[in-house]
């Protein structure tokens, strides 16, 4: 995760905006859409990031083989007409759509259309780490090493312009929605090979070329981003001429943005900014039960969150009844027990959560901590739906482990630097969050919570859970899915590298002018054929 600074990020990724970028200074044309993001992106390559901001950006200019239907989870065909899997759910293999061509930009002109190449080069660069282009710009592609996909792929195979074929070295029943996540966006090999020859590889990162309804115009770090309908789309022209994401972290200041008619969409509204918005006649408000959890991360490097035993005392010393009644008072916010929804199936549904202080006092002492300890609670930054206040759940979480005698440092940072010291590890615990794409336990335990997601050892990494994954992954059969997942969830409730906070709906408020807007259940912003 990129470390966010005034003026150009000195990282490993070459990160510096405004090279080929065009001036801000123009006013927004009568046909712009202006969306109130909540947070800046990391970077314009989606295979890099896994966060919700900078997925919602890539979004609306890259596009994968696959798609989930607007406003649900089903799959349907996008870059690829469509698809076939062999019965073992080991054989993908995809027809390729005719006819696309990637963006025309001030730095890129493509001299042919969209076809197996670019894909090869796509998934190349995940799986290869001698790829040319990785020798170039060595990156962590966060959400494929996430997956495991490296080890998970035989070989990729192209067939011919139009066709190609991924074989895997075992089944795989949820693969296939690997492609239409935000990760698997198809990249130009072109422009690949221009930025190679140019020796400016890195430049993939901040200067993006993709086939989607809207193209990249310009970014100014922690101000907007903004984008140009396509002229060149396969799909319906856009009648939204200029696509703008000016980033607010306020979320205060995202409301009052919306009542002044300023955006006319935003990101996901607080519990008590929802009352407020609905008293507007002139603004709606979308809603979803979403896909989503929020939790508290605990480091499993370095003691004392590394004992079992202290994570359970941490956990069960949490009173999650007063929370909710203090962060989530419409109530309509459920409490989290394991990794994921109840609404995915498999979800055990004899899991609860538990408040004792007593017990939590005799784990500490059996852990060697009969006086409690120090440790570092990170605040989250950002308000989300899952954990609306970071500042206030910590000061609560403080509260309730004072009591057993563990004493929380309260600390917070920007956002980006947050993502970057909580993947290297310099917390004790961290708030993080979650949202899936699929309605599929998978979705969230493989990226989050296998091995293969363990860089540094930091996360939580057992080879019992891990064969559960994956022994879920190639099953079929809903109910042998479904006791493989009990299982997993077992173990996860026994280790807890996790205490789970909260499931939420989500409230997604635009101005009623807005037409063509679909709420999607994991909160993401889809602005392909939205118009105002």
């Amino acid at each position: 995760m990129g470390a966010w600074r005034r003026g150009c990020l000195a990282l490993f990724l070459g990160w510096c905006f405004g090279a080929g970028a065009q001036p801000l200074a123009d006013p927004l044309p009568s046909r712009s859409l202006v969306y109130c993001a909540d947070a800046s992106p990391e970077g314009f390559d989606p295979g890099l990031w896994d966060s919700a901001a900078t997925g919602n950006v890539n979004a609306q200019m890259f596009q994968g083989l696959l798609a989930f239907k607007r406003g649900g989870t089903e799959l349907v065909p996008r870059l690829a007409e469509r698809w076939e899997v062999s019965a073992d759910a080991r054989s993908f293999t995809f027809h390729l759509r005719r006819g696309v061509r990637f963006h025309r930009t001030a730095y890129f002109s493509p001299t042919r259309a969209f076809n197996a190449d670019d894909v090869m080069f796509t998934f190349g660069r995940f799986v290869d780490a001698a790829h040319p282009f990785n020798q170039a710009f060595p990156a962590l592609f966060v959400y494929p090493q996430n997956l495991g996909l490296a080890a998970m792929i035989e070989r990729i195979d192209k067939i011919d312009d139009y066709q190609v074929r991924f074989l895997l070295k075992v089944p795989n029943v949820t693969f296939a929605s690997y492609f239409a996540m935000s990760f698997a966006g198809i990249q130009s090999a072109e422009y690949g090979a221009q930025l190679l020859a140019q020796g400016k590889a890195s430049r993939i990162n901040n200067l993006p070329v993709g086939t989607g309804p809207y193209r990249f115009r310009s970014y100014k770090k922690d101000d907007l981003v903004r984008l140009q309908a396509n002229p060149d789309y396969w799909g319906r022209t856009q009648r939204t001429a200029q696509l703008i994401f000016v980033i607010t972290r306020d979320p205060n200041v995202r409301v009052q943005k919306l009542l002044a008619r300023e955006c006319q969409v935003m990101a996901a509204a607080r519990d008590q900014d929802v009352p407020v918005l609905q008293r507007r006649a002139d603004i709606r408000l979308e809603q979803a039960q979403a896909l989503n959890i929020s939790y508290l991360s605990y480091n499993l490097k370095r003691a004392p969150t590394s004992l079992r035993a202290v994570r359970e005392a941490l956990d069960i010393a949490i009173d999650r009844d007063a929370i909710f009644r203090v962060m989530f008072p419409r109530g309509d916010a459920v409490q989290a027990v394991s990794a994921f929804p109840p609404v995915v199936p498999g979800h055990d549904k004899t899991l609860r959560n538990a408040h004792d202080p007593a017990r939590a006092k005799a784990l500490l002492a059996e852990a060697g901590y009969p006086q409690g300890f120090e440790i570092d609670l990170w605040a989250l930054p950002l308000a989300r739906p899952t954990n609306p206040n970071g500042q206030l759940l910590a000061q609560m979480l403080q509260a309730d482990w004072a009591r057993i005698g563990v004493r929380a440092r309260i600390k917070t940072y920007e956002w980006g630097e947050y993502l970057k010291r909580a993947k290297k590890g310099e917390h004790d615990v961290y708030m993080s969050g979650w949202t899936g794409d699929t309605a599929d336990p998978d979705d969230f335990l493989s990226p989050n919570l296998t091995c293969a997601a363990n860089a540094g050892g930091v996360k939580f990494c057992n080879a019992g859970f891990d064969r559960l994954v994956e022994q879920a992954r190639g099953t079929t059969d809903p109910a042998q899915r479904a006791e493989l997942y009990r299982r997993a969830q077992a173990i996860f409730r026994l280790e807890r590298p996790w205490s789970p906070i909260a499931h939420s709906t989500i409230y997604l408020p635009m101005l009623r002018e807005v037409q063509g807007f679909v709420m999607s259940p994991s909160g993401k912003v889809d602005f392909e054929d939205v118009y105002r």
